[in-house]
């Protein structure tokens, strides 16, 4: 029905049940030649943009460099670095899996943070229109000298959390081993994590 009628709105407007001149330039790439290109990406990701050109040539498809990204493009496929993780064979995932949720209950987890007592020092950004900069909306309130801030070092398991510790001054290697010294052990203790426990720190 919608292609009886749209040759009934064809006749009516142009007189002419032919098919009409396109607006525009026509895409180099045929949409079979499309859809071929990213069947072959969506196989295999890694595939290279030379690799792509020879298997287009075959096709007897166009294979410049640039049509072939702005096809994937118009797909929303995109070049992007590849993320590195590390290799396991299928033992290690298996084993992994396995033993994910003991290893886990077995963590100390630590590590510092600093806490503003008034609002945030940190450049924040914002999306505002010109002239709006001084709206309430696109500020950040201050107060006059600062807030203040403390440091804390805080630790935590799986079973909840452990001591927390008010660092006063600047943090330096011999008061980081202090705090660790008076609080690691009586954490995991506290926490039931057993004679046998591992933690994980960021050193500063």
């Amino acid at each position: 029905m919608s292609t009886v009628a749209s040759i009934i709105r064809k006749w009516k407007k142009f007189g002419t049940t032919r098919t009409l001149p396109r607006v525009g330039r026509p895409a180099r790439l045929s949409n079979r030649g499309r859809r071929a290109l990213v069947r072959e990406v969506t196989r295999n990701p890694m595939v290279t943009l030379t690799e792509l050109q020879r298997c287009s040539m075959k096709r007897g498809e166009p294979s410049r460099r640039t049509t072939i990204s702005a096809a994937l493009h118009k797909s929303g496929l995109f070049g992007r670095v590849a993320r590195r993780k590390p290799l396991l064979s299928k033992k290690h995932m298996t084993a992994h899996l396995k033993d994910s949720q003991t290893m886990r209950n077995k963590i100390l987890w630590s590590d510092e943070t600093k806490i503003e007592l008034f609002g945030l020092n940190a450049k924040r950004h914002v999306w505002r229109k010109p002239g709006t900069a001084h709206h309430l909306a696109n500020t950040i309130p201050t107060v006059k000298h600062g807030g203040g801030s403390i440091m804390l070092w805080g630790c935590f398991s799986a079973g909840g959390t452990g001591r927390v510790v008010r660092i006063k001054g600047k943090m330096n290697a011999a008061m980081y081993r202090d705090i660790l010294d008076e609080n690691v052990l009586q954490s995991a203790l506290d926490l039931r994590l057993g004679r046998r426990f591992i933690i994980i720190c960021e050193c500063p």
